[in-house]
C-alpha cells in the first residue's frame, strides 16, 4: 500500500578500500555475506512494505546466494533487485525509478540505506520513518566527540568548527518518496553526479533536511580493519556459547578418488555413500547441528530421497550454517580430525582448511583440520574406510 514505508538498500559499489577480493557487500562477516546481514536488519520491522536491493549488474549470482541465505526471512517483502549505476547517486536514482515503476502508485515514504551497514536497529528504522513523515527529509546523525580541524592541502590548520553544531551522518536516510525522486531527477538533469549522499541531493533541490538521533553502533564497514572489528563485535554480542560434536564414517569401494573436506583427492579407492560421502564435511555439519539441537544430516537430507544421490556435501554444510544464522547466531570455530591410513592428509590439509573456510565464510584461523592413523587397528587400520570427527563452537543470542 502507498502509505507503508519502503527501503532501498544500495549495494552496487565495488568496495575497493576493503582490499582485494569480492565486492565488500558480498564478503563474509560472522559466516554470512555482509549484504545478507544488512537485508535481515532491514526486514526485521514488519511495518516495512518492501526492501529493494540496488546491485551491480555483474553481481547477480553473488546477490542470489546472499538472498538465498535469508531462507524466506521477510516473506515476499524482499523485492527483486534493481541495477545501479557508476556512482552511489546514480544507483539510488535507478532504485527510486525502479520502485516507482513497480508500484504504479508512488510510495509514501522511502528509506535509503547503505548495504555495508548491517547493525541498524528496528528502533532506528522507526525513528527514520517518523522523521520522514514529520519533516519530509531527515537523516540520522550522531554527535561529534572529537575536535574537528579544517586544514589546507598542505596540512595547515585554518579553522576549528564548533563541534556542537556538527553531526556525523548515517543511513537510513528518510524521505517523502515524491520529494527525493524529484530531487534526484533534477540533479541528474543538471548532470550533478558529485553529491555524496541523499541529504545533499535534497539540499541541492532546495529542501530543508533535518537530523534525528542516530546510533553509534550503526557503523559502516569500509576497510579490512572494519571487517575484523565487526567479527569481534558479533562474537562478543552472542553470550550463549554451545559446543557440538559430529562423527561420520564411510567404507571404501572401487574407484579413483575420495572427497574429503570439500576436495577431490586422487586415490585408488572411493568412499561409498548416498551423497559424495565426504566424511569431513558430514562430521562438521553434524557438529554444527548438534550445537543448536537441530537433528543431523539424515533428518534434513534423508538418504531415502533420490535428489541427494551424489550430492556435493557443501550443500549440507551451507544449510547448517544458514540454520545457525536464522537464529541470530554465528559459528565461531571448527575443529575436524580425519582418521585413515591412506590417502595421506598432510599434503592436502591447508587446502582443506581453505575450502571449509570458503564454504562456511569463516576466517581460515577459525578452521582446524588434523589427521591421524589408527596404528593399523580396526576398520580404518585395515583400510576398509575413513572416519572423521568434528567439534563446532556456536554462539547464539540469549
Amino acid at each position: 500500500m502507498a502509505g507503508s514505508p519502503h527501503i532501498l538498500v544500495v549495494a552496487a559499489g565495488r568496495g575497493s578500500r576493503a582490499g582485494e577480493g569480492l565486492p565488500k557487500q558480498y564478503r563474509f562477516v560472522g559466516g554470512e555475506p555482509l549484504l545478507t546481514r544488512t537485508l535481515r536488519a532491514m526486514l526485521a520491522d514488519p511495518g516495512i512494505e518492501s526492501v529493494t536491493p540496488v546491485i551491480h549488474p555483474d553481481d547477480e549470482e553473488l546477490y542470489r546466494h546472499s538472498a538465498a541465505i535469508l531462507n524466506g526471512t521477510g516473506g515476499t517483502r524482499l523485492s527483486a533487485p534493481a541495477f545501479g549505476g557508476a556512482t552511489r547517486q546514480q544507483s539510488v536514482h535507478a532504485g527510486l525509478e525502479a520502485l516507482a515503476e513497480r508500484n504504479g502508485v508512488l510510495p509514501d515514504i522511502v528509506l535509503i540505506h547503505d548495504g555495508a551497514r548491517p547493525f541498524s536497529s528496528p528502533s532506528l528504522i522507526r525513528r527514520a520513518v517518523d522523521s520522514a513523515r514529520q519533516h519530509g527529509a531527515a537523516v540520522p546523525g550522531c554527535l561529534v566527540t572529537d575536535t574537528i580541524k579544517q586544514v589546507t592541502g598542505a596540512g595547515a590548520i585554518v579553522g576549528t568548527p564548533d563541534r556542537n553544531a556538527l553531526r556525523a551522518v548515517q543511513t537510513p536516510q528518510a524521505f517523502a518518496f515524491d520529494l527525493i525522486l524529484k530531487a534526484h531527477r533534477k540533479a541528474s538533469h543538471a548532470a550533478r553526479h558529485d553529491l555524496t549522499d541523499d541529504a545533499a541531493v535534497a539540499e541541492y533541490a532546495g529542501h530543508q533536511v533535518f537530523v534525528f538521533e542516530g546510533e553509534q553502533e550503526n557503523t559502516k564497514i569500509t576497510t579490512a580493519d572494519d571487517f575484523s572489528r565487526a567479527e569481534t563485535r558479533l562474537l562478543t554480542s552472542l553470550p550463549d556459547i554451545r559446543m557440538g560434536q559430529g562423527y561420520d564414517v564411510h567404507a571404501f569401494v572401487d574407484g579413483d578418488h575420495v572427497w574429503l573436506g570439500g576436495l577431490k583427492i586422487p586415490h585408488d579407492k572411493t568412499l561409498s555413500g548416498h551423497s559424495d560421502a565426504d566424511v569431513v564435511l558430514h562430521a562438521i555439519t553434524d557438529a554444527i547441528l548438534g550445537a543448536i539441537g537441530d537433528g543431523d544430516i539424515g533428518a534434513h537430507f534423508p538418504p531415502s530421497q533420490a535428489q541427494w544421490k551424489g550430492a556435493a556435501s557443501d550443500i549440507f554444510l551451507k544449510d547448517a550454517m544458514a540454520r545457525v544464522a536464522s537464529r541470530g547466531g554465528v559459528v565461531a570455530h571448527i575443529d575436524a580430525t580425519v582418521v585413515c591410513e591412506r590417502p595421506k592428509i598432510g599434503p592436502h590439509r591447508d587446502a582443506m582448511r581453505e575450502r571449509i573456510a570458503a564454504i562456511t565464510g569463516l576466517a581460515i584461523d577459525r578452521v582446524a583440520v588434523k589427521a591421524t592413523t589408527s596404528e593399523r587397528l580396526g576398520f580404518t587400520g585395515r583400510e576398509e574406510g575413513i572416519a572423521a570427527l568434528a567439534v563446532a563452537t556456536v554462539r547464539l543470542p540469549i
